[in-house]
């Protein structure tokens, strides 16, 4: 092994055992498999070469990379295409036939969630800051959107007209949320018991029943229609991308919890949410994952439903 490959492997050992410390069995079990990735990411050629650097920037760097190389794994199985220069443009580029998927792909750090969510006590009892965390989710798939399409007022172009993406590719979001977790906990759903990204792109608010006040019998069950939210600004945070024409270049959002834990028994959850207005979809069954949905304007009505994956 050369020097800087053994440089290399020393910097990946360090940066785990920093940001996922312990001796236990479940932190070694960790380690090794994100390690794994990570090397085979870096030895595939598709890392950019200052990934290994920003490793060492912050803890939500580290987790940024640990997300490229997890998702990469999950995409062995495709064809990854030939691209002018690794580094610039989306993340990953895999092959539908000959229509490209570009894959970008961001990790929400978890500002201004509670501290009570993020560490905790299983002896205490705590809210669930479901609007805060989809206000992450909200923020994180706008800023790759943007990427994607430039700026609204037209002072940073995007990846399209920059010429790094052709207006006939198909874009992904990928979205890894696994520094939103509640501790060890996954939490892929939001207040309507659908994924939070569906609540982040369809305005799709928490379950609601109408009642006839004279009978008190439920004559309309369903989920609210939510446009936007509140931030900590006390400005108004959209949740109707897909409904949005300007967002039609999105193909769809993948969303994910990676940390590796799934190295230990604990199910690492991720949905595909499909834009029904795509210029360009990508086909259900493409990507791996556990579930999909796909939304449907029915007379004034948009019906989210999951369609039936192959093994289920």
């Amino acid at each position: 092994m050369s020097t800087e490959s053994r440089k290399g492997h020393y910097d990946i050992q360090l940066m785990l055992e920093k940001y996922i410390p312990g001796d236990g069995n479940n932190a070694i079990h960790m380690r090794e498999d994100i390690s794994k990735a990570l090397k085979s990411f870096i030895n595939s050629g598709l890392s950019d070469l200052n990934f290994q650097s920003r490793l060492n920037d912050s803890n939500q760097q580290f987790w940024a990379c640990v997300s490229e190389a997890l998702i990469a794994e999950r995409l062995s199985d495709k064809v990854f295409g030939a691209r002018n220069s690794i580094g610039k443009g989306p993340d990953l580029l895999i092959m539908n036939g000959t229509r490209k998927v570009w894959i970008e792909i961001t990790c929400p750090e978890p500002t201004n969630i509670s501290q009570d969510w993020l560490n905790l006590d299983p002896i205490k009892a705590i809210d669930f800051p479901h609007e805060a965390i989809l206000l992450r989710w909200s923020n994180a798939i706008k800023t790759k959107a943007d990427k994607l399409i430039g700026y609204e007022d037209g002072t940073k172009l995007g990846y399209i007209k920059s010429g790094l993406v052709n207006s006939e590719d198909a874009y992904v979001i990928a979205v890894n949320a696994c520094l939103l977790r509640s501790g060890w906990y996954p939490v892929h759903e939001g207040i309507s018991g659908l994924p939070f990204a569906v609540e982040a792109v369809l305005s799709v608010g928490p379950h609601q029943l109408k009642i006839d006040k004279m009978t008190s019998e439920v004559v309309h069950h369903g989920h609210q229609f939510r446009s936007n939210l509140i931030n900590h600004n006390n400005s108004q945070v959209p949740t109707s991308l897909f409904m949005n024409p300007r967002f039609n270049p999105i193909s769809a959002i993948w969303a994910l919890d990676l940390n590796g834990s799934s190295a230990i028994g604990i199910k690492e959850t991720s949905s595909i949410i499909h834009n029904p207005n795509a210029n360009n979809p990508i086909p259900t069954n493409f990507l791996p994952t556990d579930e999909e949905y796909v939304a449907i304007l029915n007379n004034d009505e948009l019906e989210v439903s999951k369609i039936p994956r192959p093994n289920q």
